[in-house]
Protein backbone atom coordinates (compact mmCIF):
# COMPACT_ATOMS: atom_id res chain seq x y z
CA UNK A 1 0.00 0.00 0.00
CA UNK A 2 2.80 2.47 0.82
CA UNK A 3 4.37 1.85 -2.58
CA UNK A 4 1.01 2.38 -4.28
CA UNK A 5 0.52 5.68 -2.44
CA UNK A 6 3.96 6.92 -3.50
CA UNK A 7 3.24 6.07 -7.13
CA UNK A 8 -0.15 7.76 -6.94
CA UNK A 9 1.38 10.91 -5.49
CA UNK A 10 3.78 11.10 -8.40
CA UNK A 11 1.10 10.52 -11.01
CA UNK A 12 -1.15 13.21 -9.63
CA UNK A 13 1.26 16.01 -10.41
CA UNK A 14 -0.22 16.15 -13.92
CA UNK A 15 -2.79 18.67 -12.80
CA UNK A 16 -4.99 20.32 -15.18
CA UNK A 17 -6.06 17.44 -17.28
CA UNK A 18 -7.23 20.14 -18.83
CA UNK A 19 -6.93 21.51 -22.25
CA UNK A 20 -6.28 21.34 -25.94
CA UNK A 21 -2.85 20.35 -27.22
CA UNK A 22 -0.86 19.64 -30.36
CA UNK A 23 -0.01 16.15 -31.55
CA UNK A 24 3.60 15.01 -31.36
CA UNK A 25 5.54 12.02 -32.68
CA UNK A 26 6.81 9.35 -30.32
CA UNK A 27 9.52 10.87 -28.15
CA UNK A 28 12.21 9.93 -25.65
CA UNK A 29 9.55 9.67 -22.94
CA UNK A 30 8.05 6.50 -24.47
CA UNK A 31 8.90 3.94 -27.13
CA UNK A 32 5.21 3.67 -28.04
CA UNK A 33 3.88 5.40 -31.13
CA UNK A 34 1.10 7.95 -30.94
CA UNK A 35 -1.18 5.39 -32.62
CA UNK A 36 -0.44 2.85 -29.89
CA UNK A 37 -1.16 5.42 -27.18
CA UNK A 38 -4.38 6.36 -28.98
CA UNK A 39 -5.43 2.70 -28.76
CA UNK A 40 -4.70 2.77 -25.01
CA UNK A 41 -6.82 5.93 -24.72
CA UNK A 42 -9.73 4.22 -26.47
CA UNK A 43 -9.41 1.15 -24.26
CA UNK A 44 -9.51 3.32 -21.12
CA UNK A 45 -12.51 5.24 -22.50
CA UNK A 46 -14.38 2.00 -23.23
CA UNK A 47 -13.32 0.12 -20.10
CA UNK A 48 -13.48 2.74 -17.37
CA UNK A 49 -16.04 5.06 -18.98
CA UNK A 50 -14.37 8.07 -17.40
CA UNK A 51 -16.89 10.31 -19.15
CA UNK A 52 -19.63 8.88 -16.88
CA UNK A 53 -20.41 11.34 -14.08
CA UNK A 54 -22.66 8.93 -12.15
CA UNK A 55 -21.51 8.82 -8.47
CA UNK A 56 -19.96 5.52 -7.32
CA UNK A 57 -22.46 3.03 -5.90
CA UNK A 58 -22.43 2.71 -2.09
CA UNK A 59 -21.17 -0.89 -2.26
CA UNK A 60 -18.55 -0.27 -4.97
CA UNK A 61 -15.62 0.38 -2.64
CA UNK A 62 -15.11 3.74 -4.35
CA UNK A 63 -15.71 7.27 -3.08
CA UNK A 64 -16.26 10.72 -4.59
CA UNK A 65 -15.16 14.14 -3.35
CA UNK A 66 -15.90 17.49 -5.02
CA UNK A 67 -14.07 20.71 -4.23
CA UNK A 68 -13.29 24.07 -5.86
CA UNK A 69 -10.23 26.28 -6.15
CA UNK A 70 -10.07 29.81 -7.58
CA UNK A 71 -7.46 32.33 -8.60
CA UNK A 72 -7.67 35.94 -9.81
CA UNK A 73 -5.55 36.94 -12.80
CA UNK A 74 -4.83 40.55 -13.68
CA UNK A 75 -5.70 40.29 -17.37
CA UNK A 76 -8.85 40.44 -19.53
CA UNK A 77 -11.01 37.35 -19.86
CA UNK A 78 -10.36 36.70 -23.57
CA UNK A 79 -6.62 36.62 -23.03
CA UNK A 80 -6.82 34.53 -19.87
CA UNK A 81 -9.19 31.99 -21.43
CA UNK A 82 -6.99 31.53 -24.49
CA UNK A 83 -3.76 31.19 -22.52
CA UNK A 84 -5.15 29.04 -19.71
CA UNK A 85 -6.85 26.54 -22.00
CA UNK A 86 -3.74 25.81 -24.06
CA UNK A 87 -1.87 22.77 -22.78
CA UNK A 88 1.34 23.98 -24.41
CA UNK A 89 1.30 26.82 -21.90
CA UNK A 90 1.23 24.29 -19.05
CA UNK A 91 4.40 22.51 -20.12
CA UNK A 92 7.15 23.68 -17.79
CA UNK A 93 4.53 24.98 -15.34
CA UNK A 94 2.64 21.79 -14.48
CA UNK A 95 5.14 19.58 -12.69
CA UNK A 96 6.80 16.99 -14.97
CA UNK A 97 4.40 17.48 -17.90
CA UNK A 98 6.39 16.42 -20.96
CA UNK A 99 3.96 16.58 -23.85
CA UNK A 100 0.36 16.09 -24.92
CA UNK A 101 -0.74 13.75 -27.69
CA UNK A 102 -3.98 14.83 -29.35
CA UNK A 103 -5.88 11.84 -30.73
CA UNK A 104 -8.94 13.65 -32.07
CA UNK A 105 -10.01 17.30 -32.25
CA UNK A 106 -13.42 18.23 -33.62
CA UNK A 107 -16.39 20.57 -33.19
CA UNK A 108 -20.05 19.78 -32.70
CA UNK A 109 -22.28 22.82 -32.58
CA UNK A 110 -20.58 25.42 -30.40
CA UNK A 111 -18.49 22.87 -28.51
CA UNK A 112 -14.95 21.81 -29.33
CA UNK A 113 -13.97 18.27 -28.28
CA UNK A 114 -10.39 17.09 -27.78
CA UNK A 115 -9.36 13.53 -26.93
CA UNK A 116 -5.78 13.52 -25.65
CA UNK A 117 -3.18 11.82 -23.50
CA UNK A 118 -0.89 13.80 -21.20
CA UNK A 119 2.61 12.35 -20.78
CA UNK A 120 4.71 13.02 -17.69
CA UNK A 121 8.36 12.14 -17.03
CA UNK A 122 8.56 11.71 -13.26
CA UNK A 123 11.79 11.27 -11.24
CA UNK A 124 11.26 8.31 -8.90
CA UNK A 125 13.95 6.64 -6.81
CA UNK A 126 16.71 7.56 -9.24
CA UNK A 127 14.89 6.68 -12.44
CA UNK A 128 12.42 8.42 -14.75
CA UNK A 129 8.91 6.96 -14.69
CA UNK A 130 6.62 7.74 -17.63
CA UNK A 131 2.99 8.23 -16.59
CA UNK A 132 -0.04 8.71 -18.82
CA UNK A 133 -3.34 10.48 -18.14
CA UNK A 134 -6.11 9.86 -20.67
CA UNK A 135 -8.55 12.74 -21.08
CA UNK A 136 -11.36 14.35 -23.03
CA UNK A 137 -11.84 18.11 -22.98
CA UNK A 138 -14.95 20.00 -24.10
CA UNK A 139 -14.41 23.72 -24.71
CA UNK A 140 -17.31 26.19 -24.65
CA UNK A 141 -15.54 29.34 -25.81
CA UNK A 142 -18.63 31.54 -26.15
CA UNK A 143 -19.54 30.85 -22.51
CA UNK A 144 -15.97 30.97 -21.16
CA UNK A 145 -15.73 27.53 -19.61
CA UNK A 146 -14.44 24.07 -20.39
CA UNK A 147 -14.89 20.58 -18.96
CA UNK A 148 -12.40 17.75 -18.76
CA UNK A 149 -12.77 14.09 -17.77
CA UNK A 150 -9.66 11.99 -17.10
CA UNK A 151 -8.53 8.52 -16.12
CA UNK A 152 -5.16 7.37 -14.77
CA UNK A 153 -3.75 4.45 -12.77
CA UNK A 154 -4.73 3.21 -10.23
CA UNK A 155 -8.28 3.71 -11.60
CA UNK A 156 -8.56 7.37 -10.60
CA UNK A 157 -11.18 9.43 -12.43
CA UNK A 158 -11.58 13.21 -12.36
CA UNK A 159 -14.37 15.42 -13.65
CA UNK A 160 -13.51 19.09 -13.98
CA UNK A 161 -15.33 22.26 -14.91
CA UNK A 162 -13.18 25.37 -15.28
CA UNK A 163 -15.04 28.68 -15.51
CA UNK A 164 -13.79 32.19 -16.29
CA UNK A 165 -15.53 35.31 -14.98
CA UNK A 166 -14.85 39.02 -15.48
CA UNK A 167 -14.28 41.10 -12.36
CA UNK A 168 -13.78 44.87 -11.99
CA UNK A 169 -10.46 46.26 -13.14
CA UNK A 170 -10.39 44.18 -16.33
CA UNK A 171 -9.36 41.12 -14.33
CA UNK A 172 -10.48 37.49 -14.51
CA UNK A 173 -11.35 34.92 -11.85
CA UNK A 174 -10.69 31.31 -12.83
CA UNK A 175 -12.56 28.69 -10.80
CA UNK A 176 -11.90 24.98 -11.08
CA UNK A 177 -14.61 22.66 -9.78
CA UNK A 178 -12.85 19.33 -9.26
CA UNK A 179 -14.53 15.98 -8.66
CA UNK A 180 -12.38 12.97 -7.79
CA UNK A 181 -13.50 9.31 -7.91
CA UNK A 182 -11.14 6.72 -6.46
CA UNK A 183 -10.87 3.68 -4.22
CA UNK A 184 -12.27 4.59 -0.81
CA UNK A 185 -8.95 3.82 0.89
CA UNK A 186 -7.16 6.31 -1.36
CA UNK A 187 -9.69 9.10 -1.82
CA UNK A 188 -8.29 11.49 0.81
CA UNK A 189 -4.79 11.12 -0.59
CA UNK A 190 -6.04 11.54 -4.15
CA UNK A 191 -7.89 14.75 -3.29
CA UNK A 192 -4.99 16.26 -1.34
CA UNK A 193 -2.46 15.67 -4.11
CA UNK A 194 -4.85 16.43 -6.95
CA UNK A 195 -5.84 19.81 -5.51
CA UNK A 196 -2.21 20.70 -4.74
CA UNK A 197 -1.14 20.00 -8.31
CA UNK A 198 -3.97 22.09 -9.75
CA UNK A 199 -3.08 24.98 -7.44
CA UNK A 200 0.55 24.81 -8.54
CA UNK A 201 -0.45 25.05 -12.19
CA UNK A 202 -2.92 27.88 -11.50
CA UNK A 203 -0.21 29.93 -9.80
CA UNK A 204 2.38 29.32 -12.50
CA UNK A 205 0.02 30.21 -15.36
CA UNK A 206 -1.15 33.33 -13.49
CA UNK A 207 2.45 34.51 -13.09
CA UNK A 208 3.21 33.87 -16.75
CA UNK A 209 0.15 35.79 -17.95
CA UNK A 210 0.65 38.74 -15.64
CA UNK A 211 4.36 39.01 -16.49
CA UNK A 212 3.60 39.11 -20.21
CA UNK A 213 5.34 35.80 -20.85
CA UNK A 214 2.02 34.43 -22.11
Amino acid sequence: MKKLLRILALQFTVAAFIVAGASSPAGADTTETDAEIAAQWQNAWDTYKFYDTTPPAPDSGRSRVTTSISIQIDAPINHVFTAYSNINNHIGRAAFLKRVITHKDWCSGDTRFINFTAIEDIPYQGVIVTAKTFAQQRIHSSDYYYETDTWSDPNVVTHQKITFNRVPGNKTVVTERLTFDADATLIDFVVQNGVASHQQTQTAVKQAIESGEL
